[in-house]
């Protein structure tokens, strides 16, 4: 039997507008985008955090603590090269055993998510990441870090965690989009929410390229949200 099943070719279905006052309502984007049985494949939990969709000017943080962080010598490479376009990638090992802090907030003018990650860094400033989610494109779902770049992402369920897969990346200038060759793309990126019980989940990042392996990996673990 399949434990998995890939994000479907198409857009989710536009949600209704959300309400600038009262509760928060629910989200369905990731659910359509996975179909109905790799949703309730996950664990309860994990649907849960996905499935709320805030009301205007409401954000939800979830707080950490990076527990692993590792990068070849490639990877230091094209981490440190990043920080020219915002810095997308974690940087510096020194952020293991630090404090990390997640915030989304609804991005209603575009039916999407702001994403904001801080990472502590041992006796240096903090790294702060900004990126935006969009429910649209090829695959369903694009993540935006600015500066034009962009990526398509597939989404995929198992029984303990969702995963978000690199299907590739684009410039968006003068409002054309440009897909960039394979050989032109960073590597193959796997970010994953994976359940560990009792309000917890580990975040992982893995940036794998063909030709020099393992660029960029990145762990933290993260309690439930505050609102």
């Amino acid at each position: 039997m399949r434990l998995t099943q890939l994000a479907r070719d198409r857009t989710p279905t536009p949600a209704p507008p959300v309400p600038a006052t009262g509760g928060d309502v629910p989200d369905e984007r990731f659910r359509e985008l996975l179909g109905d049985d790799a949703w309730q494949m996950l664990p309860a939990a994990v649907r849960s955090r996905f499935s709320k969709r805030l009301r205007q000017g409401r954000s939800i943080a979830y707080q950490g603590v990076v527990t692993r962080m590792r990068m070849n010598v490639p990877g230091f490479c094209l981490a440190h090269a990043a920080r020219l376009v915002g810095a997308p990638l974690p940087y510096d090992t020194r952020s293991v055993h630090q404090p990390a802090v997640v915030v989304v907030t609804e991005d209603v003018a575009t039916n999407g998510q702001f994403w904001i990650r801080q990472y502590g860094r041992r006796g240096a400033f903090p790294q702060t990441v900004h990126s935006s989610k969009r429910f649209r494109g090829p695959t369903g779902l694009e993540e935006y870090i600015g500066f034009g770049i962009g990526m398509a992402l597939n989404v995929e369920a198992t029984p303990s965690a969702l995963l978000f897969r690199s299907d590739h990346y684009f410039l968006q200038l003068f409002g054309k989009r440009v897909k960039l060759p394979a050989w032109l793309s960073p590597g193959a990126l796997v970010i994953g929410h994976h359940e560990l019980g009792n309000n917890r989940f580990t975040f992982t990042l893995s940036l794998r390229s063909l030709l020099f392996g393992e660029l960029v990996a990145q762990e933290a673990v993260f309690q439930d949200a505050k609102e």
